[in-house]
């Protein structure tokens, strides 16, 4: 079993090739960047004397828990991806640290961050989970972060649902490739909250096959540079961003059209139905309004195309015949 210590520090070609100038405590003291990767490490013993450490390599080795680094308060950046991690633990001293690097592992929940406030990138991709399970996030961790966090990679993790990620506001960098995303809505509402999106990459998820899977995130996010690896070019996103305005302009139309077209029809069968209730209501566009009807007699005057304007009924009857009266029996319909 291999454990770092500061005696296998004492061991390494870095400290030997300087021991002839200076002593190990004297070393330990100095040391700023320590590299111990691919070392066969299982776990970390006290290192209290590298109180000035600020980068740690230990990615693959075959450590199961993180330890014994509450001294490290200058460490900015750990790197302990492929190992046999199974739980984010023991960080809170760290209060520096801006990149953390916990790929490869078996972590299943993404937890125990809520200290590190200065925290700016996350790797946490291509866990090791159960057959069936997937990643999950911890509110808490996930609200600490909402200010700092700049990077997120969760790539390979068997995600389905991203919508607990919305709080994180100042993502620049979104990593979430080869997960089990489906939902195009869902993923519009999250990334149109993320203001600062420059790059994502979602490629091998079943949402990329969804019809104008592209076109809609490159309108939806208007700073975003990198799509799934390719580039995006500010002319094409300001054409679908034109394009997009144009047809929700058309649709609107079209939308207060059928209501209208429908109001009249409502009006004609209210009209076929009661005689007296055109005179009571005044005119068709006060109908369209839903406006009370005014009080008083009304006006005598022909129910015509401006009152039908929406509609595509022809027939026009006068109020005068209706005043009173119900209308013929060959004329108890409104021909079409």
């Amino acid at each position: 079993m291999v454990h770092l210590s500061v005696d296998l520090i004492a061991q390494s070609a870095a400290y030997l090739k300087t021991r002839r100038h200076e002593s190990l405590a004297q070393y330990l003291k100095k040391l700023t960047h320590l590299n111990f990767s691919n070392k066969k490490i299982e776990d970390i013993e006290d290192l209290s004397m590298c109180r000035n450490l600020t980068v740690l390599y230990l990615y693959d080795n075959q450590i199961k828990q993180i330890c014994n680094l509450d001294f490290a308060s200058n460490l900015t950046h750990l790197y302990m991806q492929n190992n046999h991690i199974t739980r984010i633990a023991n960080l809170s001293s760290l209060r520096k640290l801006s990149r953390l690097f916990l790929g490869g592992n078996s972590i299943r929940v993404l937890e125990g961050l809520e200290q590190l406030g200065e925290l700016q990138e996350l790797h946490v991709e291509g866990q090791r989970l159960p057959v069936g399970e997937k990643l999950l996030f911890d509110p808490r961790t996930l609200h600490s972060l909402s200010e700092p966090l700049h990077v997120l990679n969760i790539s390979k993790n068997n995600v389905d649902d991203v919508r607990d990620l919305l709080v994180l506001k100042n993502l620049k960098h979104f990593f979430a490739a080869d997960n089990r995303i489906h939902d195009m809505k869902e993923l519009e509402a999250v990334l149109c909250r993320w203001p600062e999106l420059r790059r994502t990459d979602l490629s091998g998820n079943p949402v990329c096959h969804k019809s104008k899977y592209r076109d809609r995130l490159i309108t939806v996010c208007r700073k975003l540079k990198e799509l799934d690896g390719k580039e995006i070019n500010e002319m094409s996103r300001q054409f679908l961003i034109n394009w997009k305005a144009s047809r929700d302009a058309r649709k609107k139309v079209r939308d207060e059209r059928a209501m209208s077209g429908d109001a009249g029809v409502q009006f004609c069968a209210e009209l076929v139905r009661n005689p007296h209730f055109a005179p009571r209501h005044g005119n068709f566009s006060a109908f369209l309004r839903g406006s009370k009807p005014p009080r008083g007699r009304m006006p005598t005057g022909a129910v015509t195309a401006e009152g039908l304007r929406t509609g595509r009924f022809v027939r026009q009857w006068t109020m005068k015949s209706l005043g009173g009266a119900h209308p013929p029996e060959d004329q108890g319909h409104m021909s079409v």
